[in-house]
């Protein structure tokens, strides 16, 4: 059994890597798992990649062990691509999702269809003992919704809408999501490559 940090506090990223890569021989530890909670790490990248890479290595270094670590986020075009690398960030470090969500459709309050055009970008750098980086990216196109929608996910599944499923993320099923979401298809990226570099 391969043992991966991943840089997070996020209970609801760790359920989806968990879902993501089930079944595979993989031993997923978060950061309170390790007791790192309070380690602090200033991500000041320049771009999701960036910001992944920073987290990455900041915790391989502390621990000595092969850590995951993604940054993603959600890039609007009506609004130059904000909220972006700031999305967890966005209006406040702690504010809420609801209140975060409805900024964004107040935002676009006069913005129709395709022009609500918005997707949904991961990175995962995965950085190794020895101090090496590898990275993978994973995008999902949508438009904002005109309102919330769906009690699944989190962050801003409920405003994000898939025109080819007809629904939000947050109106997925976990499993359905887990197909075809950003944090999905980097994650699935991400094992090719250490498949490759043989160390699962």
């Amino acid at each position: 059994m391969n043992k991966i940090i991943v840089a997070t506090g996020n209970e609801g990223k760790m359920a989806e890597i968990r879902q993501i890569l089930q079944g595979e021989a993989i031993c997923f530890s978060s950061l309170k798992d390790e007791g790192l909670l309070d380690v602090e790490i200033i991500e000041d990248g320049k771009s999701f990649e960036e910001n992944a890479v920073i987290k990455a290595r900041k915790i391989s270094e502390l621990t000595g062990q092969m850590v995951l670590a993604d940054d993603s986020g959600l890039e609007v075009d009506a609004l130059d691509k904000a909220p972006g690398i700031y999305s967890a960030r966005y209006l406040g470090e702690d504010t809420p999702y609801e209140i975060k969500n409805a900024h964004i459709i107040q935002q676009l309050k006069d913005v129709k269809g395709e022009d609500r055009s918005a997707r949904f970008v991961c990175a995962i750098a995965c950085a190794f003992p020895d101090g090496r980086t590898i990275t993978t990216r994973g995008v999902i196109e949508g438009q904002i919704g005109y309102e919330e929608k769906g009690e699944n996910g989190f962050g801003y599944d409920p405003i994000f809408y898939v025109p080819e499923l007809g629904c939000t993320t947050a109106e997925l099923l976990p499993e359905e999501k887990n197909k075809v979401s950003h944090r999905g298809l980097a994650l699935k990226a991400m094992y090719q490559k250490l498949k490759e570099e043989k160390v699962l």
